[in-house]
């Protein structure tokens, strides 16, 4: 490692500096004219969909097969960071991963994206003619899709295996830029390094956009609820109350780091959400949750290959599929380094499983309980859930799920707090990650973290105050800001087999077939 990266652990005020001012600049264009601001955003909105979609459901694909064939192979066995014991226990280590795609939109989407999707059957299976009971499985098992296997392995697989193997197992920064290295060399820790600036500032600005939409969704949601339980009024100021005890939690948990109060943040998290799955299984339809669960699981397992590879209708797919795919990917850098934070010890094979199977059955569990509840309350009787969701969108839907829920306003509060909780554990994860792209060290200093954490709140709060289609125009901006960070996601794809070969034969559990002795047997048989 050089004197040049062992010097760079301070802030990159460059990086620093272009990215905060790039959000800074966004915000300023949203106040001064948010109408043409919203031109600009959907114009580029639709050409990432339209030249980039076929790319980001390829890449994802290749994501998840290169990260399960891995896990399959011998190099599964290659443990990561330099440690031969892990950090965090498995219930631990398991909440906090749990913790960084779910709760983007644990509760927000969960509730009424299956709605959507059985209301208007996805155009894959649009034309096999089924009725209202047997459009279920498909729209759920959409829903399962967008939050399950590829999602997952893009935010935390082949990815954390290049990160970590440059981090600990060569010591350079844990920064965006270093899943690079291997490809490019130590030259892209360089202080010059355009390559490098550029990959670090576009992960900054994607990962921001991907964080302050759920908080501004998140005063949306409890804004409504707060209103439908408590007669409090939905207003502006409502909402800005609930970003800003949600900003401050976040912060004082990034302030205490990932060994206190990310990972206190993220085991309550699960534990809040776990307690909530069982109430819906007990006090709601619990047949039908467990059985719409195995067939949509059933069937999207069945229909893998066509839901990844689907290029038929553009409006529906730039609306679903390639949002999503946008977003995670967005995502996906920060993501990766907060996952190799909080792997060392654990095995390829473990860190493949636990973000690319496990934490994708969970996902799909809690879609199945919150959205499948719904399922059933709209077959047994139509418009009960729909209609709140058509006239007020997706934050009425969870609680026209829970008014058909025994004890329905304790469930509906409980949903109330783990969607807080949710958020909040984003965006300290989030605001920890950014914090660590401008300093290349694991341990950021406390104010950079709490900065971070302020500025997403701020934003998503200033946006609400502009107006609910600044939310929306936010939403695009992910997928635009995803076009870039997409292109830095793709090298990892072929360069983490190559480092777990590498890693292999460093712990022995290949031979190394290039060594002199290997060479000189060869010489003398021949």
């Amino acid at each position: 490692m050089t004197d040049e990266t062992n010097r760079r652990t301070g802030i990159d005020w460059v990086s620093f500096i272009i990215s905060g001012g790039f959000l800074v600049l966004f915000l300023l264009l949203s106040l001064f004219n948010k109408t043409l601001m919203g031109e600009w955003i959907s114009t580029s909105f639709d050409f990432s969909v339209k030249y980039f979609g076929a790319f980001w459901q390829l890449l994802l694909l290749a994501t998840f097969i290169v990260g399960i064939a891995l896990a399959l192979s011998k190099y599964g066995k290659v443990k990561l960071g330099k440690l031969d014991k892990p950090e965090n226990g498995y219930f631990r280590w398991v909440s906090m991963i749990l913790c960084t795609l779910l709760a983007s939109g644990g509760v927000f989407w969960a509730a009424g994206e299956p709605l959507y999707h059985f209301l208007t059957t996805p155009p894959l299976f649009a034309e096999e003619g089924m009725t209202k009971a047997e459009a279920v499985v498909p729209g759920l098992a959409q829903s399962f899709f967008h939050w399950g296997f590829t999602a997952w392995a893009c935010l935390g697989t082949v990815t954390t295996i290049v990160l970590m193997y440059a981090h600990y197992h060569k010591g350079f920064p844990l920064k965006p830029r270093t899943m690079l290295y291997p490809m490019v060399g130590e030259k892209i820790f360089n202080k010059n390094s355009v390559l490098g600036s550029i990959a670090d500032i576009v992960s900054i600005i994607a990962v921001a956009a991907g964080t302050i939409g759920p908080i501004g969704f998140l005063g949306l949601q409890v804004g409504y609820a707060l209103q439908y339980l408590f007669n409090i009024p939905d207003t502006m100021f409502t909402q800005s109350i609930v970003i800003i005890f949600l900003v401050t939690v976040a912060s004082i948990s990034a302030a205490s780091g990932v060994d206190k109060g990310i990972q206190l943040m993220s085991r309550l998290n699960v534990g809040l959400a776990l307690i909530l799955m069982l109430g819906m299984l007990i006090l709601g339809p619990t047949l039908f949750i467990i059985d719409s669960f195995i067939g949509a699981e059933a069937f999207q397992i069945q229909n893998f290959m066509r839901m990844s590879l689907y290029r038929g209708e553009d409006s529906w797919l730039g609306y679903w599929t390639i949002f999503f795919w946008g977003w995670f990917i967005g995502f996906g850098p920060a993501m990766a380094m907060f996952i190799s934070r909080i792997s060392r010890g654990r095995s390829i094979r473990e860190l493949i499983l636990a973000v690319a199977i496990i934490a994708p059955l969970v996902s799909n569990f809690w879609f199945a309980s919150v959205g499948g509840s719904g399922l059933f309350y709209e077959l047994q009787n139509p418009g009960s859930v729909s209609t709140a969701l058509n006239e007020t969108g997706m934050p009425a839907a969870v609680m026209a799920i829970m008014d058909q829920v025994p004890l329905g306003i304790v469930m509906a509060s409980g949903f109330l707090i783990v969607t807080i909780v949710f958020v909040a554990t984003t965006a300290d994860s989030m605001s920890y990650s950014v914090a660590v792209t401008l300093t290349g060290h694991a341990h950021p200093p406390r104010q950079l973290r709490v900065f971070w954490a302020l500025l997403f709140g701020a934003t998503a709060a200033t946006l609400l105050g502009i107006g609910e289609s600044s939310i929306q125009t936010l939403q695009n901006f992910i997928v635009v800001t995803a076009v870039p960070v997409s292109i830095l996601m793709l090298p990892p794809v072929w360069l983490a087999p190559k480092v777990a070969k590498r890693m292999a034969i460093e712990q022995g559990i290949v031979a190394d077939k290039e060594t002199p002795e290997t060479v000189e047997e060869q010489r003398k048989t021949s």
